[in-house]
């Protein structure tokens, strides 16, 4: 297996001192840090390319839209889409999915039914629930076995001549489950049925193949794989994007405008309303390449390494609860997990003082929680730049601090 700690020098902030201690970075499926590369990519785009796009009819314009167009075909080979055309920026995995919910309230009747599961991100929830009151929609969700774990014999029984969308994270952000996307596309693949992947967490750890999922929409953010804020990809089959209007309107996205109607662009054009994303593009062209440079198959094999030295220890402490498969192959490099007596939070604030970063809360999952019988749970997520070492410091301060909570109450 490749050894990936080289590429931790690439990362200026895994330099900081937090109280004084190495910054020990394991809240990963939050947000990602980001290479020096990916920094002077856009630092680079802001010195000397800077200027608007579509009809800038001089240099300075036609460099701008080569680095934009550039970044969308990078993406197209990152999941394989067929076009370019398939490609359409937000600002990430939320408003994607929130596009995505607009663009097939087109093509709902009432009474028809949505599929999610338990474990959905709110934004793969909320924006269903509430397609679902406009529209007078019908919410079905599949079950979870102990490990949290879907059946597609369930998804099977729940399909039925209503079923409109099967919605459903590629990998869960609390259990860390990786879902069985390429199961459930071959299943869809000759229904009237939509299929959407948020692949938020997913993309960052593993090769994304949009053609072999099957999926007419998915969706991911360019922060959880080390490139900038404020992009993300909605991913939509082309003659899917072509049948339906556009979502948000403005300049960009026109074809004709006259006094009473107007006309649409080409796509993608046509569902990116405003000035693109620019910067962040270049970011996140930048990013690709630098993921690519390292190879996804490098990063799966060396975070699943990290994330079963992080499940196999975390195990040998008493009292704990940790959630989600314990097979390791399953899952992505992320574990989330309760200790006996000692609340997320407070743990988080302890861990803290060393200079580790975890994430404690609900992490935007509260009915998955409920079936958990959770209120909150503290989560470590890991990427290529963590290593066996910051592990070993992130058990020695949990079991330090179980002791003291022990100790003092």
């Amino acid at each position: 297996m490749k050894d990936l700690s080289i590429y931790r020098e690439d990362f200026p902030i895994l330099k900081r001192k937090i109280n004084n201690n190495d910054l020990i970075f394991f809240d990963n499926g939050a947000t990602t840090q980001k290479p020096i590369q990916v920094i002077d990519a856009i630092s680079d785009y802001y010195k000397n390319y800077n200027s608007n796009i579509h009809r800038s009819v001089y240099t300075l314009g036609d460099e701008s839209e080569k680095i934009y167009e550039e970044s969308k075909h990078l993406v197209k080979e990152f999941i394989n889409a067929n076009s370019h055309e398939e490609i359409i920026y937000t600002s990430g995995t939320t408003e994607s999915v929130n596009f995505i919910a607009r663009i097939i309230e087109q093509d709902v009747e009432d009474g028809d039914e949505i599929i999610l599961t338990y474990m959905e991100h709110h934004a793969n929830l909320i924006p269903w629930q509430q397609l679902a009151i406009r529209k007078n929609l019908t919410l079905r969700f599949l079950d979870l076995d102990e490990l949290g774990r879907i059946n597609i014999n369930q998804l099977k029984e729940l399909i039925n001549d209503k079923t409109k969308i099967v919605s459903i994270c590629h990998a869960s952000n609390v259990l860390g489950n990786i879902n069985p996307v390429y199961e459930i596309g071959s299943l869809l693949k000759d229904k009237d049925i939509y299929f959407v992947v948020d692949a938020a967490q997913s993309v960052p750890h593993m090769k994304i193949d949009v053609e072999k999922i099957n999926c007419d929409f998915l969706a991911f953010s360019a922060h959880k794989m080390c490139g900038p804020t404020g992009i993300g990809v909605l991913y939509g089959k082309k003659n899917l994007l072509e049948k339906f209007d556009p979502v948000e309107f403005g300049g960009g996205m026109i074809g004709v405008v006259e006094e009473k109607s107007s006309t649409w662009a080409i796509l993608p054009d046509k569902f990116e309303a405003g000035t693109p994303l620019l910067a962040e593009a270049a970011g996140l062209g930048a990013t690709i390449k630098y993921l690519e440079d390292i190879g996804l198959e490098n990063i799966e094999s060396y975070t699943k390494e990290l994330t079963k030295y992080l499940y196999d220890e975390l195990s040998k402490i008493s009292n704990i609860k940790i959630y989600g498969t314990n097979e390791i192959s399953d899952r992505v490099s992320l574990v989330s997990f309760n200790l006996e007596g000692v609340h997320p939070h407070d743990l988080t604030s302890f861990l803290d003082e060393k200079g580790i970063c975890i994430r404690a809360g609900h992490q935007c999952t509260q009915p998955l929680l409920g079936k958990l019988g959770a209120y909150s749970v503290a989560r470590a997520s890991l990427y290529f730049y963590n290593t066996k070492e910051e592990i070993d410091f992130f058990i020695q301060v949990l079991k330090e601090t179980k002791e003291f909570f022990e100790n003092e109450f």
